[in-house]
């Protein structure tokens, strides 16, 4: 009933919710545009979008690139939407870096499969630094966490620091959705490698082309 309402009153809505399925749930009542700005631990399509634009915009192009995802990769919807898009690219392989409890969800890795992706699972966050493009870092969650046992057994296992700086390429770039919590340290802000804050400032164009793009199709 408040989507109808909120219909009724707006020429688009932008949702975040805490339950996943919530934006598809709303779109289907909706009588104008949903944007799904984050639905729970599902997924984060706009985010999606802004970080394979700010991929293109530092490294000149998405095919054949090498992407390290780390972190809580269970619950982060922004990796899960980011894995499905970068399937439409040619030659790109994924290493996912994540504890134990919080992997990549197998959902996600049939859907790579299916669409031929390549990709793997790795625990060793240097080895993988030497060998991608991009380094996607994610912080871990703690409000998506059952119980505090479950958080601490995922959390600090990774953090971006100057031993894994000396182990990336010149050209390689580090992307994260933010806000960070500690996962980043701040001494690393400073190398031209850190893209994230230039990759949230690509969020409001992009996000700016998404809204105008779905007010003209009304």
């Amino acid at each position: 009933d408040t989507i109808r309402i909120v219909s009724g009153y707006s020429d688009l809505i932008v949702m975040r919710h805490t339950e996943i399925g919530a934006a598809r749930l709303a779109a289907s009542v909706a009588t104008v545009p949903v944007i799904n700005a984050g639905d729970g631990a599902g997924e984060h399509p706009t985010q999606a979008l802004l970080d394979v634009y700010s991929i293109y915009k530092e490294l000149g192009g998405i095919d054949g690139i090498h992407i390290a995802m780390v972190g809580d990769l269970a619950n982060g919807r922004t990796v899960h939407s980011l894995s499905y898009m970068l399937a439409n690219y040619k030659n790109v392989h994924i290493h996912y870096v994540a504890p134990e409890n919080v992997r990549i969800p197998i959902e996600v890795k049939r859907y790579l499969v299916e669409k031929g992706v390549s990709f793997e699972e790795s625990s060793d966050l240097l080895k993988v630094a030497e060998q991608v493009d991009v380094l996607y870092q994610t912080r871990i969650q703690k409000e998506r966490f059952l119980s505090l046992e479950e958080y601490e057994k995922a959390s600090g296992k990774y953090t971006i620091d100057e031993t894994v700086l000396e182990h990336m390429r010149e050209k390689s770039i580090i992307l994260h959705p933010l806000p960070r919590a500690g996962e980043i340290l701040a001494s690393v802000d400073n190398d031209p490698r850190a893209a994230y804050f230039r990759q949230a400032v690509n969020g409001l164009y992009m996000r700016m082309a998404l809204i105008d793009k779905c007010l003209r199709q009304i």
